[in-house]
């Protein structure tokens, strides 16, 4: 899937597809809860492997069991993309399945 700069209305239709995520100064953004640390460090290995596999890197912050991401293409003018939501929908659903 290519880069493609997301406009306003389409970012407010993926945000449909994606529970508790939001556009936090110009970026989407979500806070993830995990049960532990151990689960929380394994969440980002798994997406990050998964980021750099598409050569796409979240600005990310762990605390204990958190993880606050935020995502933003920077070779797009630091907009949102569809790669930004194509890594969000992977994010989403690997927590899940962990918080399962």
């Amino acid at each position: 899937m290519p880069r493609q700069k997301l406009s306003g209305e389409e970012i407010q239709a993926a945000l449909i597809n994606l529970p508790g995520w939001s556009v936090k100064d110009g970026k989407l953004h979500k806070q993830f809860k995990f049960k532990t640390f151990a689960q929380a460090l394994g969440w980002m290995v798994t997406a990050g492997v998964h980021a750099d596999k598409m050569d796409h890197h979240p600005e990310w912050c762990n605390v204990y069991n958190r993880v606050e991401v935020s995502l933003v293409t920077h070779d797009l003018d630091n907009s949102i993309s569809s790669w930004d939501v194509e890594l969000a929908k992977y994010m989403e659903e690997t927590a899940v399945s962990l918080l399962s």
